[in-house]
């Protein structure tokens, strides 16, 4: 099965890739791998989810938030490639929690785009590897901020 066939099948619907707020470039593709810049959770509507995870937003919501910064990557390696069938795999995730002082679950905030992308890619392509910490706040106070690799197909 391909990567835009399971895609289909999961019946995900894809905000609009945000455009650069600032210099930089979403992806760049070097040595068949493509490093996609720090996303945030765009909406379908063009919102973000804003707040603190641990104060103004539960550790749910906080999973929720990384979910669709995966999705918000996904739209922009779809818009970047034309096909998610471009990507071989996942190699490694950076996420980064707007987080209150006594919030220690990072990793579980994090899963939310790690499961997603798992669903979306395969088991053996989806997870790579990953780090998870707390920040402090992130532009926009956004709730969730995500970098990532991946290996081109």
């Amino acid at each position: 099965m391909t990567h835009e066939t399971r895609f289909a099948s999961l019946q995900l619907v894809l905000p609009a890739a945000p455009k650069p707020v600032a210099v930089y470039r979403p992806v760049v593709v070097c040595q068949g791998l493509a490093y996609v810049s720090g996303h945030g959770p765009v909406c379908t509507d063009g919102s973000l989810i804003k707040g603190r995870v641990g104060s103004d937003l539960t550790l749910e919501e906080g999973a929720a938030a990384a979910r669709q910064v995966g999705l918000t990557m996904l739209a922009t390696l779809r818009d970047h490639f034309g096909s998610l069938d471009r990507i071989r795999r996942v190699v490694k995730l950076l996420g980064m929690v707007n987080s209150a002082p006594d919030f220690y679950e990072h990793p579980k905030v994090i899963n939310g785009c790690s499961e997603l992308f798992k669903q979306v890619f395969g088991e053996e392509h989806g997870v790579g590897a990953r780090s998870a910490v707390g920040m402090g706040p992130l532009p926009g106070n956004i709730a969730v901020e995500i970098e990532a690799v991946f290996e081109l197909a």
